[in-house]
């Protein structure tokens, strides 16, 4: 169990969590309770052969439990490195990872204090009360290649950069901050895939008027969503363009390129944390693990808009 002055020292130092110890503190004022609560549910949930209270204490408090997940996801470090820091079992780690990511998952986008996003339809009723521009885009993320013999290992392989990866639509606003994150999917589908499962042709078209900006990789949604997703402009001539039509088509994709280039910023912010970089481990966790991250990173961001009182 890490000492009072190491927790203490990982607290006060933004560069070892990538967060505030204001931002700690109410990670453990609102996720501490949640995470006491299903600890408690999955002992009631079976039979019991000892007395409530008996059998071992936990080794690690929730604090400390907290703190190993975000250097976990900040740095990527590995359970063995982080469990000689913490002073116990790399088992301990793990299982202390595996439960409190869910619950940081699930906490969705800060958008202001006391508001966050936590479904896609959630941030198209957002963007349409604001009146703002929303930007999507998809993110890799490489991962381990499946052992071979799977019949799905190839499910994984990007036909973009031609590795293993996992794929997860971004939604920002028209200034890079993140809104909402997309479960993992195997880096074989495609970005308008992708979207189309998530159900937004169908949030957007019956949803309000608002406009979202994406890539050609999304070119044909603005037909399906009466024109509220804005694509690239079309190349009407293949051959032979007249160079007054090359002239204009430049200036009208760059002017696009410029407008959208703010979700690229949003998600460097997310790779930033190396759990994002590459990951190492098991790849059903992936969904868990960007949707934490995004809700951290979005958190901490509205934490820093707060001006801090002058003394």
């Amino acid at each position: 169990m890490v000492g009072n002055a190491a927790r203490a020292a990982i607290i006060s130092d933004r560069r070892i969590t990538g967060l505030s110890a204001g931002v700690i503190a109410e990670l453990v004022a609102e996720v501490g309770p949640l995470w006491r609560e299903r600890h408690q549910a999955r002992l009631a949930s079976r039979q019991r052969k000892r007395a409530v209270g008996a059998g071992a204490k936990h080794q690690l408090v929730f604090v400390d439990r907290l703190l190993a997940t975000l250097v976990h996801l900040r740095h990527g470090a590995t359970h063995d490195v982080l469990a000689c820091w913490f002073g116990v079992d790399r088992s301990t780690i793990t299982r202390a990872i595996g439960e409190v990511r869910p619950l940081l998952a699930e906490r969705g986008c800060s958008v202001t204090p006391g508001v966050r996003l936590q479904t896609l339809a959630q941030v198209v009723d957002h963007l349409g009360t604001t009146g703002k521009t929303g930007i999507i885009d998809g993110t890799e993320i490489r991962v381990r290649r499946p052992a071979a013999g799977r019949k799905d290992r190839d499910k994984f392989i990007s036909g973009k950069n031609k590795q293993n990866a996992v794929k997860s639509m971004v939604v920002t606003d028209g200034e890079g901050h993140v809104l909402y994150c997309s479960p993992s999917e195997p880096g074989s589908c495609a970005d308008i895939t992708h979207a189309r499962q998530l159900g937004l042709v169908r949030l957007l078209a019956d949803g309000p008027a608002v406009e979202i900006l994406a890539d050609a990789g999304y070119q044909g949604l603005g037909a399906q969503t009466g024109g509220r997703v804005v694509t690239p402009p079309h190349r009407k001539f293949k051959k032979n363009a007249p160079d007054w039509y090359e002239e204009i088509h430049e200036r009208r994709r760059k002017a696009h390129s410029s407008r959208r280039i703010r979700v690229e910023h949003g998600i460097a912010h997310l790779k930033n944390w190396r759990a994002l970089a590459r990951h190492l481990g098991r790849r059903e966790h992936m969904s868990d693990i960007v949707q934490a991250v995004a809700g951290l990173l979005s958190h901490q961001r509205t934490a820093d808009l707060i001006p801090t009182p002058q003394t």
